[in-house]
């Protein structure tokens, strides 16, 4: 869990040249009143998938809503998915959490 209301794999911690640092993790799901919502890394080709996906908004960043799974194509899901988990190894160190 990170915070009261997210289901996460993996950590990674950041800091940015502002001195502004955290801990987040690889890849999330929240569970909202309105949305399910995940958390995945942007990479080159995203917006392509997300043009396959089905019903869902946002996710030209880390967070993308979907109403709910049977909206959307599942195996575009998982391409999105692993390839963010790709693209936050490739930024960050990655831990187990």
């Amino acid at each position: 869990m990170l915070g009261p209301t997210i289901v996460g794999s993996g950590l990674y911690h950041y800091k940015y040249d502002t001195g502004h640092s955290g801990a987040a993790c690889v890849v999330g799901f929240s569970p909202r009143k309105a949305h399910l919502v995940i958390y995945a890394f942007d990479f080159a080709g995203r917006a392509e998938l997300l043009q396959k996906l089905g019903k869902h908004k946002g996710g030209l960043k880390q967070c993308l809503y979907i109403n709910k799974l049977a909206d959307v194509d599942l195996d575009v899901l998982r391409t999105i998915i692993k390839g963010g988990v790709v693209q936050a190894k490739n930024t960050w160190p990655v831990t187990p959490s």
